[in-house]
């Protein structure tokens, strides 16, 4: 860790005790992406964020209109983040068959970037964009190009703080071309969970499945505020397995933690990634 503290490095300490000699599945929220200058949901100085709703987004014309104006725009700058040191340890330790894969509440694809091959991403991805009429879905990077075609003034448009879903507010959105499906001009939607949305049945089974074939679980850079993340916990203590939460500040579950890590991400993934291979 670059600057140890010592509570800090007996909490890695038993950390890598808690994990060491098993299978891992791991968790991971915003905090992880923050050192790729994707801004956290609601760590230290995280912006007040009202998110749209899905039944927003389907009634009102202006609402989408309103939504994908800053969605393009950050997406632009969503799309040049890099996966960092954290995300570059869980690869590792996948490809080292310590961990079973990452279930990820982020939608910024820098885990499959950084070359972890198992990937739940609970709350789906930006970079697809599907059609709710016909399903035609669509890459982001090839419709990206349509509506930059048809909103021309929007590569002038000042920048503007980035959201962790990848968009950002008080976008000027007056004559914004909203884009429709090529294929029957139905009305697209990024391939994410919106606020009011459940989670697909489906991908939530293949979440708990990792949690059921692991020995312990990791949770990395989230509060556990959502729903999902604090049911894959409760999976996990149900079966007794360790759970060991890094995150900077408070958690949900910081009273259910087998060790709670008070740190960074990056720094801490990376030290486990050094060594759990080593105790084996």
């Amino acid at each position: 860790m670059t600057e140890p503290d010592p509570t800090a490095l007996t909490q890695l300490e038993r950390a890598i005790d808690a994990l060491a000699g098993r299978r891992v599945a791991v968790l991971t929220g915003a905090g992880v992406s923050t050192d790729s200058g994707i801004p956290d949901y609601r760590g230290q100085g995280a912006p007040v964020r009202k998110p749209m709703s899905v039944e927003q987004f389907l009634a009102e014309e202006s609402a989408r209109r309103r939504y994908w104006v800053g969605s393009h725009l950050g997406w632009r700058r969503f799309a040049a983040a890099q996966p960092n040191e954290g995300h570059r340890a869980l690869a590792q330790l996948e490809a080292a068959d310590i961990t079973s894969g990452v279930i990820t509440q982020n939608v910024d694809g820098l885990h499959v970037r950084a070359g972890s091959r198992r990937v739940v991403e609970l709350h789906g991805t930006m970079r697809r964009v599907g059609c709710l009429q016909c399903g035609q879905v669509f890459d982001r990077r090839d419709l990206a190009e349509r509506v930059e075609a048809d909103n021309p003034w929007l590569s002038e448009t000042e920048e503007l703080p980035l959201g962790p879903d990848g968009d950002v507010a008080g976008a000027e959105v007056d004559g914004f071309r909203i884009p429709e499906c090529s294929v029957c001009g139905g009305v697209l939607k990024p391939d994410v969970v919106f606020f009011g949305e459940f989670i697909p049945a489906e991908r939530f089974r293949e979440a708990e499945q990792l949690v059921r074939s692991a020995d312990a679980l990791l949770v990395a850079g989230s509060s556990l505020v959502v729903n999902s993340g604090i049911r894959l916990v409760e999976r996990a203590r149900r079966r007794r397995l360790p759970v060991v939460i890094v995150n900077r500040g408070q958690t949900r579950a910081d009273a259910r933690a087998t060790v709670k890590v008070d740190a960074g991400t990056s720094e801490v993934l990376t030290a486990l990634a050094e060594a759990l291979p080593r105790r084996r």
